[in-house]
C-alpha cells in the first residue's frame, strides 16, 4: 500500500507538471532575465510554505544555482520580522507585503506572488500596489486561484486541489526559472539581446 501511495505520488507530480504551458514558462523566464539585465530586482512574497518558496529561490538568484555566476538581485519581503510585525499590529496582516512593494517597488521591478490558494489577500493587495507602480507581475497559484488572473500578466495557475502537490509544482517551475535566466543573461546573451528594448510585458 505505501509502495502505491508513493508511485501514485510521483505519478500526480508528473501529470501536473506536464500541464503547465512551456511557451508560458520560456517567455516568463525571458522576462525575468530581461529584469535582472536592465537592473530591475525580483521582490517574491508569500505565505506559509509559500513564503518559504519565496525565500528559497531569492536565495537561488542572490546566491547561485548550478553556475558560477554574479550575484543576482532578488528580495524575499517574508524576512525581516520587524516590518511584518510592525506592519501587522499598525495597520492589517493584509498589508504587510503592500507596504513593502509601495516601499521598495520600481518600475523596473518584478514582483512574484505565490499563493497555493490565489485568494490570500495580503498577495492580492500586493499585486494591486505593484501594478500602480509598474511592476511586472508574475503569479503562482492553484486551483480556483483565478483572482489573481487579471492581476499578473504572467500566471502559472496549477490545476491541481492538493496544496502539496501545487507547492511541489511551484518549485519546480521556481528551479526551472532558475535554470532559464541562468541560460539568457550568463551563457547565450545573444538570444536575450532582441527582447532587452521591448517596453511592454506581453510583448515576450
Amino acid at each position: 500500500m505505501l509502495l502505491d501511495l508513493i508511485r501514485q505520488a510521483t505519478a500526480d507530480g508528473a501529470r501536473a507538471l506536464g500541464r503547465v504551458p512551456a511557451e508560458l514558462l520560456l517567455s516568463t523566464a525571458r522576462l525575468l532575465a530581461r529584469t535582472l539585465a536592465g537592473g530591475g530586482v525580483v521582490h517574491l512574497c508569500g505565505n506559509g510554505g509559500s513564503a518559504a518558496q519565496a525565500q528559497h529561490l531569492a536565495g537561488e538568484l542572490v546566491g547561485r544555482f548550478l553556475m558560477e555566476r554574479p550575484a543576482l538581485p532578488a528580495v524575499a519581503l517574508t524576512t525581516d520580522t520587524s516590518i511584518l510585525t510592525a506592519i501587522g499590529n499598525d495597520y492589517s496582516f493584509n498589508q504587510i507585503f503592500q507596504r513593502q512593494v509601495r516601499a521598495l517597488g520600481r518600475a523596473k521591478d518584478m514582483l512574484v506572488a505565490i499563493s497555493t490558494s490565489g485568494r490570500s489577500q495580503n498577495i492580492i493587495l500586493a499585486l494591486e500596489e505593484a501594478g500602480k507602480h509598474g511592476l511586472v507581475r508574475v503569479g503562482f497559484c492553484g486551483e480556483g486561484g483565478e483572482t489573481m488572473r487579471p492581476l499578473c500578466e504572467h500566471l502559472f495557475c496549477v490545476p491541481e486541489k492538493s496544496t502539496p502537490l501545487v507547492q511541489e509544482i511551484h518549485i519546480t517551475l521556481g528551479h526551472l526559472f532558475c535554470r532559464l535566466v541562468d541560460y539568457y543573461m550568463f551563457e547565450a546573451v545573444a538570444e536575450l539581446k532582441p527582447f532587452l528594448n521591448l517596453q511592454k510585458p506581453d510583448d515576450f
